[in-house]
């Protein structure tokens, strides 16, 4: 816009006026344009409206604006068709809405025209943004962390009695949480002080100890294609620095290495998980629910006894024994008994007894064994009630024959009612000790079981990067694909596949960086998606939010509710979208030449091997699951092409990365680009998948692809990413290392240094 107003304003000089004094203009109004109308324009020239006033108050006639024309002329082979610099600010399209303006900030944008091969051109818009969940999502999760520790130490502390062994068990599951809450309020304490409009971490900060959470340059990174045909395409990417601990850096490895040093404690413990843990909570409470309530019954059984009313005393039996039959049901639960075994393996957790070390199997067997006679004997108290009452029914009291003050009925039935309470409270005792187990080997495997605490805070760390990164292209997706039935369909039915693209090499600190980054993108699998209806429009009010615990996190989505109303029904009753996290790693630097001929390249072997064959399992439930797949040979082709480009032995394999990309883009996947800070080697690969794109989808013309490729690179957002990073409009390249590089990955003359 400011581009067009200045041209208008030196056109209004008067005549002969070569004089660059403004006291010597004369000036006539205001006018703006758009440089898409400008270009768009089958009959140039534009005839904007002059105004008096910025407002567009008062008229003062029109000018007209023409554009060069460029037909028949072909630009210099080094010469950047960029048509405008930067534009900042909005734009006249769903950029401007208030869901784009709620994830995405500190937008810089470049426009430029690229010659088709039968000489049509594309208006290409590239567009860099930051997003306000580089700090917001953090935040969320750090929030999240302390009240799962702080609430976990609670609750094994209102555990109550335990033997020595448990009970220093729990002292180690509290002292470990309380480490981390310590840490983690003071994390969250510094950034609630940075800015509220804070959205960026510079690659410069990446080693901050208070940042850790933060991901490293994360943007979006968008590319908008204007056919010739009008036409419009977007095609995105998210780029961040690799989800890894540079704080307490990569000396003794990645989170692979560290906790492959650090089993956890389920192999010497029971094994429960969270489901479990709280199904017995949920035995527990109903147990105690039905206990007084039993216990009530069997004081009204003796009550009414005295009065030998056989009719009434059979009312209240049959209410007796369906309270205890719903207490016996309820505790007759396979989760009680294992844990009862479990813990008679290795010592009961409420009793002092010996541990039989050389005999797990057979105490662990005589504790469930145990139960089942307990439950056994809940039962048989009962029926000695109703074979009594049966046989009180059955005789003749006449009240001369009943001596004042006693009650032979009461008599016979108050030994039974007694045995039946025992019953009960051992029952309740048994399955009390078992819950506490659960609870206990529960809290200590997702505490102590994680490592020492410094590894578990490593990985919440890299998990919050790889967390934010996604959420944002997953939110883009979404945004981008609302009219799209079968994307929907999709994400309901199947889930959403996010492919993390990296760069790093298997050599020196970037090995510990990938470990670090395999996990994190491991732990996005317990990540759910929920769309939701936002109460409002406001920026605020469509920030996604976090809920659940780690391991079973939920990202809640809001949509305007004109929006959320035209979402398939699954999606509006609240449906969970699974996460399908993969990782192809590709080093390309000179460390990873170092790698491939003196060191180790098998993580990366294993981490793409293992991505490749969740990526399969993928399309293959996607195909079964929506018909616009189910008959395309397509994307079969591409997975094979993917599995071919992996079985190639051949060194800095970029096509592993290009084919995993295909198919990432096919099914409308999120992609993600990392290198250590997303700044070099990632403008790189951006700028190639760009121009990529342009050839393959738009007809870019072969003889322009180097030239549209080293013009993004010199001129285009990825290095204003440089700058605002370093303060130098420079990669971080020499010429020596750049010799090591793919061809395609070499930036131009000039732009390195």
């Amino acid at each position: 816009m400011q581009s067009g107003m200045m041209a208008c304003t030196k056109c209004f000089c008067p005549p002969g006026d070569n004089s660059s004094s403004a006291g010597q203009r004369s000036f006539l109004g205001f006018t703006s344009f758009s440089i898409r109308d400008l270009l768009g324009s089958k009959e140039p020239p534009v005839s904007p409206s002059l105004s008096r006033t910025m407002d567009g108050g008062t008229e003062a006639g029109e000018v007209k604006v023409s554009r060069l024309h460029m037909e028949g002329e072909t630009p210099p082979r080094f010469e950047c068709p960029a048509l405008c610099d930067s534009l900042h600010g909005s734009f006249q399209d769903g950029e401007n809405s208030p869901t784009m303006r709620a994830v995405l900030c500190a937008s810089v944008c470049k426009v430029y025209r690229f010659q088709t091969e039968d000489q049509r051109w594309l208006l290409v818009r590239e567009q860099m943004s930051e997003t306000p969940l580089s700090f917001s999502l953090p935040k969320q999760l750090l929030s999240a962390l302390i009240r799962t520790h702080a609430s976990r130490a609670q609750e094994v502390k209102e555990l109550g009695d335990l033997s020595p062994r448990w009970d220093g068990l729990r002292h180690d599951v509290v002292r470990h949480c309380d480490h981390l809450i310590v840490n983690y309020q003071e994390t969250l304490a510094e950034l609630e002080k940075l800015s509220a409009s804070s959205c960026f971490k510079s690659s410069s900060s990446k080693s901050d100890k208070h940042l850790q959470f933060v991901p490293t340059n994360l943007h979006s990174q968008r590319m908008e294609v204007s056919d010739p045909d009008a036409t419009r395409v977007w095609y995105e990417v998210i780029t961040f620095g690799a989800p890894a601990d540079h704080h307490q850096a990569f000396k003794h490895g990645g989170l692979k290495k560290l906790l492959s040093k650090h089993p956890n404690h389920r192999g010497s413990l029971g094994s429960y998980s969270l489901d479990e843990s709280s199904r017995a909570r949920a035995l527990l409470a109903g147990a105690a629910q039905l206990q007084p309530l039993v216990f009530g019954l069997t004081e009204e059984l003796l009550s009414v006894s005295l009065e030998l009313s056989a009719v009434r005393l059979q009312l209240v039996l049959e209410g007796l024994a369906q309270q205890t039959e719903r207490f016996v049901h309820a505790l007759k639960d396979e989760l009680v008994r294992s844990a009862l075994s479990d813990a008679g393996s290795d010592g009961a957790p409420h009793q002092h007894g010996t541990t039989s070390r050389g005999g797990r199997t057979s105490p662990g067997q005589q504790d469930g064994e145990e139960w089942d006679r307990v439950l056994a004997n809940v039962a048989v108290s009962l029926n000695c009630i109703v074979a009594m009452v049966d046989r009180l029914r059955g005789r003749e009291v006449t009240p001369p024959l009943q001596e004042a003050g006693a009650s032979p009925w009461q008599e016979q039935l108050l030994p039974l009612v007694v045995a039946l309470r025992d019953c009960v409270r051992e029952a309740v005792g048994k399955a009390r000790a078992a819950v506490t187990f659960v609870i206990l080997q529960e809290a200590a495997a997702t505490t102590v079981g994680q490592g020492p605490a410094h590894v578990v805070q490593r990985r919440h760390a890299v998990f919050s990067q790889a967390l934010s990164a996604a959420v944002c292209g997953f939110v883009l997706k979404l945004y981008g694909g609302l009219e799209d039935p079968d994307f929907l369909l999709q994400l309901h039915s199947v889930g959403l596949l996010v492919q993390f693209e990296g760069l790093l090499s298997t050599y020196g600190e970037e090995l510990g960086m990938l470990e670090d980054m395999e996990v994190a993108v491991d732990d996005l699998s317990g990540v759910t998606f929920a769309v939701t209806q936002a109460p409002g429009d406001e920026a605020e009010d469509l920030l996604p939010t976090l809920s659940g615990a780690w391991g079973g996190l939920v990202v809640e989505v809001p949509l305007p509710p004109e929006t959320f109303a035209l979402l398939p029904r699954e999606t509006r009753d609240g449906r969970l979208i699974p996460v399908h996290p993969v990782l192809f790693n590709i080093g390309i630097n000179q460390q990873q030449s170092l790698a491939e001929r003196f060191g180790d390249s098998s993580l990366q072997e294993t981490v793409n091997q293992h991505s490749c064959e969740r990526l399969r399992a993928y399309c293959n439930a996607l195909t079964h699951a929506t018909p616009r797949t189910a008959g395309s040979r397509s994307l079969g082709d591409m997975l094979s092409s993917l599995e071919r480009s992996l079985d190639t032995k051949k060194r800095k394999n970029v096509g592993v990365l290009w084919s995993a990309a295909t198919v990432c883009r096919e099914v409308h996947g999120v992609r993600l680009t990392s290198c250590k800070s997303a700044k070099d080697r990632t403008a790189m690969s951006v700028t190639l998948e760009q121009c990529a794109l342009l050839r393959e989808r738009h007809s870019l013309g072969q003889q322009h692809f180097s030239a549209a490729l080293d013009c993004m690179r010199r001129d285009g957002c990825r290095m204003d990413n440089v700058q605002k990073n370093v303060g130098s409009r420079k990669f971080a390249f020499s010429s020596v290392q750049l010799l090591t590089f793919p061809r395609l990955y070499r930036p131009p003359d000039g732009s390195f240094g």
